[in-house]
């Protein structure tokens, strides 16, 4: 599968991510590569793994659980390919239903590197505002995509293979058995939701485009975007260029949902969203 060359790739680099402060590990399995993350538990450490969804979710998913039940210190993300079409070699499950149980974030960027790559450096920061480990699923076969974005200044991080940490720290709170997951769950409510739905907000994850009909409107995730506008292209309600008639509330990120985000401003004749 195409994310096989990534991986050796990734081995290849080993001795330059060395040089970085970054460890790789090539897992044996999406349980051990989940468990992994564990690290940001304990301690701002950002951490990322990559497989495919839902099967291989569905093997990490006893390590998913307890890593969002502690919650993360680091970021933690997941970065997952959902193979649709009449090429899968999956199940077409949803990933959206691990993400709501188990109460992941989950990111789905418009299908434009830019967008992928942006959608990434928010993901971790979203997890460490709202000490939540998140997900990021790509809708399309990122192998294919090709293209150019701008980069960013590296920045070394704070805690490495370089930088290591002084003093180890265990806090018995975050150990996912009773009592301790009894607060994990008031904590989820309470804190971690309104921290992501603020750091939604604030950091204008989600985008809308404007159109002159006033009357309806999509919301759609971020990966049916590029689709979204083919189609409407086809009905003469978007041009070549992408823009199109009909308003679109994208969500790059799909859960949790911003209730401000789904009212549309008042208009001389109200209009209404369809899901």
């Amino acid at each position: 599968m195409p994310v096989s060359h990534l991986i050796d790739v990734l081995g290849d680099a080993r001795e330059l991510l060395d040089t970085l402060g970054i460890y790789f590990e090539n897992s044996a399995s999406e349980a051990g590569a989940a468990a992994m993350l564990g690290a940001s538990i304990n301690y701002p450490v950002r951490g990322a793994v990559t497989w495919k969804s839902t099967v291989g979710t569905n093997v990490a998913s006893d390590a998913l659980s307890n890593l969002a039940s502690a919650g993360v210190q680091g970021g933690a993300l997941v970065i997952l390919d959902e193979d649709y079409g009449e090429g899968s070699s999956i199940i077409q499950e949803c990933t959206h239903a691990f993400a709501m149980k188990s109460q992941m974030w989950l990111m789905d960027p418009r299908p434009n590197l830019t967008s992928i790559v942006e959608a990434v450096e928010k993901s971790f920061e979203l997890s460490e505002a709202s000490h939540t480990p998140v997900m990021l699923q790509l809708h399309i076969h990122a192998c294919h995509v090709h293209g150019s974005f701008v980069c960013k200044d590296n920045r070394a991080p704070e805690i490495s293979t370089r930088e290591t940490i002084n003093q180890p720290k265990f806090d018995f709170s975050n150990i996912n058995l009773p009592p301790s997951i009894y607060a994990h769950e008031r904590l989820k409510i309470e804190s971690r939701w309104p921290a992501a739905v603020n750091f939604i907000k604030d950091h204008q994850l989600n985008e809308r485009f404007g159109g002159d009909c006033t009357d309806v409107g999509l919301v759609i995730p971020g990966g049916l975007y590029n689709g979204t506008i083919r189609a409407l292209q086809q009905l003469g309600l978007a041009d070549t260029f992408g823009n199109s008639r009909i308003p679109l509330q994208v969500l790059n990120v799909v859960y949790p949902l911003v209730p401000d985000e789904q009212r549309i401003p008042k208009s001389p004749r109200q209009g209404r969203l369809t899901a």
